[in-house]
């Protein structure tokens, strides 16, 4: 079968969900036995998130090859269990500079360049997922491309933002170009009205003519709305929008995103768009294992309350962790009740209060000195009452630190990173970074070998050998001048790089559970298989 292509877009506001609904689609697909991935379009002219503040884009999430990307494919390899690559995730930003590094090399032999058709041309193969096909030089595809049943497109931003519109464009002229192989579909918003108590569709009809105003006809429209939409509505829709009714489903509030797959299939959305493409329907899944992890999420019926210690007061600058804390409580058999602890407020008078009821906490990840003092008044109360905690990346960091301070006795020890004249570094750049002052992609970047030590906590919450292999963002180290005072004193390097002998995890094992990581284990939690590590952290939260 030849690949096919579904392109989603939204209209009228962002955030009503592309995310969401495109890894459900592939979700779906994948359900029915199809290959399918999934890649996200940024207009931001930013070459990656990897520099924007979490406040304007949330996460930066990383893949395993080290690309620095929109949360959204976080979404779509929880959902999928997918490993995306920097093929998923393609800015405004790369895909001009791929235009302009090949001008300079003079690729273009002296032809003006122009948005119509370089780069939209740039945009296509990218989508098409294309590579060698066009003679490239020196591009930043993996040589040996996958061969897929769907790619989905997820466009970010809304129809009419002026950044769009290159994308718009080459969309449109891949619909012509594929046919069949091609479907669109818009995601857009009916608001409810409390004062006329009336759901309105003229932001949806005005949405998709600013779309048909750019050549794109949508073949399928959802309906993004916190009330449930009956079919007249949606008849309405459909002959205002030329869409058939079939066509037109609704994406209401739900409990949890990871209904949202159930909701469309249950209107038929995966089968609408084989209709769409040509391929018989066939059977609808059932997806036992799917509304088996439902099913616990609804009867669980405890609670458990963990802190989570950070300088960003954004639900989705942690979306991850805050994502794989959830997965591990559902198979827990409890819900998750996530308390977000600012670091920045955070000191030795107030730990008490702020922290009084937590059954473990999350020394979160982040960079710069901002907060960094009250991750570390963190840590001690969780290491000197015995409070499951879990440090990750520069959580990690603010443990080794504490325990330089208040168990080695180095009290003005630091990370190298905060204070660049503190004697005792026991945190220090990388040497491959001393050197290195650009921003953006130039730290540790993506999936590493780790080797456990046999009988150490972290290795028996693996639980399948010694190797594993977890991603990475970080430019600074524990530095390992200082290993065998650690040792000696009670904290243990568990977790080694065999290649670079850099420490990936350390833990204290006379603690109920005080871990720390190196590494990003909430990258690789997933819906169906949530992170051992996690789920190890919340058997100890529960025990608390």
């Amino acid at each position: 079968m030849d690949t096919k292509y579904i392109f989603v877009t939204g209209g009228v506001v962002s955030s009503l969900g592309k995310g969401i609904i495109s890894a459900s689609i592939g979700k779906l697909l994948q359900a029915r036995g199809y290959k399918v991935t999934i890649q996200k379009f940024d207009p931001y002219i930013n070459i990656d998130p990897g520099t924007l503040n979490p406040y304007e884009h949330g996460e930066c999430y990383v893949t395993v090859d080290g690309m620095e990307t929109d949360l959204d494919l976080g979404h779509y390899e929880r959902f999928t269990g997918i490993h995306t690559t920097r093929n998923n995730s393609i800015t405004t930003g790369r895909i001009y500079k791929t235009v302009i590094d090949r001008e300079r090399r003079g690729d273009y032999l002296g032809k003006t360049i122009q948005v119509v058709p370089h780069i939209t041309d740039e945009i296509k193969r990218r989508m098409l997922r294309q590579s060698e096909e066009l003679g490239v030089k020196g591009e930043e595809f993996a040589p040996a491309q996958e061969a897929f049943d769907f790619v989905i497109t997820e466009v970010g931003g809304t129809i009419g933002d002026i950044e769009s519109a290159p994308f718009m464009e080459a969309i449109r002229q891949l619909r012509w170009q594929l046919g069949r192989d091609a479907v669109c579909v818009h995601l857009t918003y009916v608001p409810y009205l409390k004062a006329a108590d009336e759901l309105k569709t003229k932001p949806t009809q005005h949405s998709v003519k600013e779309l048909q105003g750019m050549g794109i006809q949508p073949d399928i429209l959802v309906l993004r709305t916190e009330r449930h939409l009956d079919n007249a509505l949606r008849m309405k829709v459909a002959s205002f929008c030329n869409v058939d009714l079939e066509c037109v489903v609704q994406s209401e509030d739900m409990p949890s995103i990871y209904e949202v797959p159930v909701s469309m299939q249950k209107q038929g959305l995966d089968a609408a768009i084989l209709r769409k493409i040509g391929i018989p329907v066939g059977e609808t899944p059932a997806m036992a294992s799917w509304h088996a992890f439902l099913d616990k999420q609804r009867n669980a019926n405890r609670e458990v309350h963990v802190g989570l210690v950070g300088k960003y007061d954004l639900q989705d600058a942690y979306k991850s962790i805050r994502e794989s804390l959830n997965l591990a409580g559902i198979y827990n058999d409890v819900k998750t009740r996530i308390h977000f602890i600012n670091s920045e407020e955070l000191t030795a008078e107030n730990v008490d209060t702020l922290l009084a009821g937590m059954a473990g906490m999350v020394i979160c990840p982040g960079f710069g000195q901002r907060g960094t003092e009250g991750k570390i008044v963190a840590v001690e109360y969780g290491r000197r009452n015995d409070i499951p905690t879990f440090g990750i990346c520069l959580g990690m960091q603010m443990m080794v630190i504490e325990f330089a301070r208040n168990v080695l006795g180095y009290h003005d020890a630091n990370s190298a990173e905060m204070d660049p004249e503190t004697p005792h570094n026991v945190i220090d750049i990388m040497e491959e970074q001393k050197s290195i002052t650009q921003m953006g992609g130039t730290m540790r970047l993506g999936a590493y070998d780790c080797e456990l030590v046999e009988g150490s906590r972290a290795c028996e919450a693996y639980g399948k050998g010694t190797l594993i292999r977890e991603r990475h963002r970080h430019r600074y180290e524990f530095n390992n001048r200082y290993q065998k005072e650690y040792e000696a004193a009670g904290m243990k390097c568990v977790g080694i790089n065999p290649v670079a002998n850099l420490v990936e995890i350390v833990e204290i094992p006379d603690k109920r559970w005080f871990i720390g990581t190196q590494f990003h284990p909430e990258y690789s939690s997933t819906v169906l298989h949530p992170h051992p590590l996690f789920m190890d952290f919340m058997k100890a939260c529960l025990k608390k």
